[in-house]
């Protein structure tokens, strides 16, 4: 009887690290959701930065004439282009600079683009490089 005695309260002790083990497993579970969730968002912004950049580059083949007019706001094609940008990207009106354009020697185009992530404050940035011939 003592040897049962003894033991009293062993199976209430291992209950409890059952359940602190169970929780710790759900708390990484919530963590990586939420890792995966801030990856999916930035993997949105991304692609969505890329099919704009390349938007205005293919804008920019079709109107090759008016290349240089695409580098400075006034141009109504361009101001669509980056109204559009700001639309669709987060922190473009409150926070990260506007998107650029650049031609350079050879009808070099480079376009950039720059958002603020929600509840980041590092800006995230694109640079796309395309050379327009013809």
């Amino acid at each position: 009887m003592r040897a049962a005695k003894s033991q009293s309260g062993v199976m209430l002790i291992e209950a409890l690290i059952g359940i602190l083990i169970f929780s710790i497993g759900i708390l990484a579970m919530i963590g990586m959701q939420a890792t995966a969730m801030r990856n999916t968002t930035d993997a949105r912004y991304r692609s969505e930065a890329a099919f704009l950049a390349t938007q205005i580059v293919g804008q920019m083949w079709v109107d090759r004439a008016n290349l240089m007019s695409y580098t400075a706001p006034g141009y109504a094609p361009r101001d669509a282009w980056a109204t559009q940008v700001s639309a669709t990207l987060p922190g473009i009106p409150s926070g990260a600079p506007a998107p650029t354009i650049a031609v350079g020697a050879g009808n070099e185009v480079t376009v950039t683009i720059r958002w603020l992530q929600p509840g980041e404050t590092q800006v995230r940035q694109i640079t796309l490089v395309n050379r327009i011939n013809g």
